[in-house]
């Protein structure tokens, strides 16, 4: 099959203003959306965003290219991803599309899809998609628009779904938690959450201007909700990006609790109340550490490319209900169908309950690798799997490390970054290397 020429690993992204996130394009993809969906039988698609500025601007604009094309939408406003695709779900949507950039900065958006099902689109549905982009856009008879109608109890829906992934018995009540929502999608959600379950909850990063979602805040850049846990004397931070689909917590001696950590805590759950099936998929970034404690439980760990709908494809091949990213992405596949930080979060709080144990206790079985990710911007688009002068470094750090630790430089597919990851045992020779590797990519694309 031939490669996408719009959709990359987690949909459509880039910096507003320059090629395809232009209003002119939202309204052809949204045009495209609607023709395929219109194709494949009757009904409507949801539409919901971020809190970033341009999403005003995109949502409009799919809104007009899906009525063009015959097909309703429902408008959600402001809603996690993860919300969108329960929402699509339980509403029986025909697609549910999501305005957002995820973790980036303000000044980018995106655009991705989720099925009937709340799953990412088939690949043979986006190329369906991209085949009407590149056609010319006509417009239905007027007796055959769609319609656009907004759904106004879709917080409220989505709270009550994430309450319910943990039993109505668990009382967190005498627990203080901080809650940072990145001043992105789950600003009017996630602090409802925590409280209905009886925390106290202390919110911040919920107060979205379109400029500040993930500014300094948020999963990606925890360093506020450590400093607040330890001011407020919490028992623990819970960390969202822009989206909600990502989880990063802090535990009360504020350290940080990373995705790693937070699904091996998931994972000894689990298998402790024997509700744990299949191996437990991560990906070429996971830490050794998890791999090893894993080990240690008898609990096999397979390891997919980087991009939460690769760790989906693989728990859906090997049949695991459990995995995801160290940057937090979680998959709680008996719980719901996507990455979602909220309810990953309960996940953890449910253990805490159950165990009488700190956050900072339950992380304890695993120790980490020292590891280290050196992001490395670039003007040109290079494959370091192909680069033979990058490859010559990478076994020469190879070498070096032995069998005490890993080597991974890889293009992002979601930014223009090449990452360079060094892991082992032994943190000054990791910290050498990481930088090693790191000018080496500097001086392969000429920075």
């Amino acid at each position: 099959m031939k490669e996408k020429k719009y959709f990359g690993t987690d949909g459509i992204r880039g910096k507003v203003g320059v090629p395809p996130i232009t209003a002119d394009f939202m309204l052809k993809l949204g045009w495209a959306a609607g023709r395929v969906f219109a194709n494949e039988g009757h009904g409507f698609v949801l539409v919901g965003k971020d809190t970033r500025i341009s999403g005003y601007m995109f949502e409009s604009a799919l809104e007009a290219g899906l009525t063009a094309a015959g097909v309703d939408t429902r408008l959600l406003g402001p809603m996690p991803t993860p919300g969108i695709a329960y929402l699509t779900r339980t509403l029986r949507a025909q697609a549910g599309i999501v305005i957002s950039a995820s973790h980036n900065p303000y000044y980018d958006n995106g655009i991705k899809f989720f099925s009937v099902q709340g799953t990412k689109l088939p690949d043979e549905i986006e190329k369906k998609i991209e085949g009407y982009i590149d056609s010319p856009m006509t417009t239905v008879e007027s007796s055959e628009l769609g319609k656009a109608k907004r759904v106004d109890d879709a917080a409220g829906r989505y709270i009550e779904f994430c309450k319910g992934t943990i039993p109505t018995s668990m009382d967190f009540n005498g627990m203080r938690i901080v809650v940072d929502c990145a001043n992105g999608a789950t600003y009017h959600i996630a602090p409802h959450v925590f409280s209905e379950v009886g925390a106290e909850v202390v919110s911040i990063g919920v107060d979205p201007d379109g400029l500040n979602i993930n500014e300094e805040c948020g999963a990606t850049k925890p360093d506020k909700l450590v400093a607040a846990v330890q001011a407020y004397r919490a028992d623990l931070g819970i960390a969202l990006d822009g989206d909600g689909d990502r989880l990063i917590m802090v535990d009360h001696k504020g350290e940080i609790v990373d995705g790693d950590e937070l699904i091996y805590i998931i994972a000894k759950s689990r298998l402790k109340s024997g509700h744990l099936t299949g191996p437990v998929i991560g990906t070429l970034m996971t830490n050794l550490g998890m791999e090893h404690a894993l080990k240690d439980l008898s609990v096999p760990l397979f390891r997919a490319n980087v991009g939460d709908r690769y760790v989906l494809e693989m728990m859906t091949n090997k049949q695991g209900i459990l995995g995801g990213e160290n940057s937090g992405h979680i998959i709680c596949l008996d719980r719901t169908t996507t990455g979602d930080g909220i309810v990953a979060a309960l996940q953890v709080l449910a253990e805490i309950h159950v165990t009488g144990k700190s956050l900072h206790e339950l992380k304890s079985g695993m120790q980490k690798y020292p590891q280290v990710l050196i992001n490395v911007k670039t003007a040109e688009k290079i494959n370091p799997d192909t680069h033979e002068g990058l490859q010559k470094s990478v076994k020469d750090a190879e070498k070096k490390l032995g069998n005490t630790g890993r080597v991974l430089l890889r293009s992002s597919g979601t930014e223009p970054l090449i990452r360079v990851m060094v892991e082992g045992s032994n943190e000054t020779l990791v910290n050498e290397l990481a930088q090693y590797l790191a000018d080496q990519v500097r001086n392969a694309i000429g920075a």
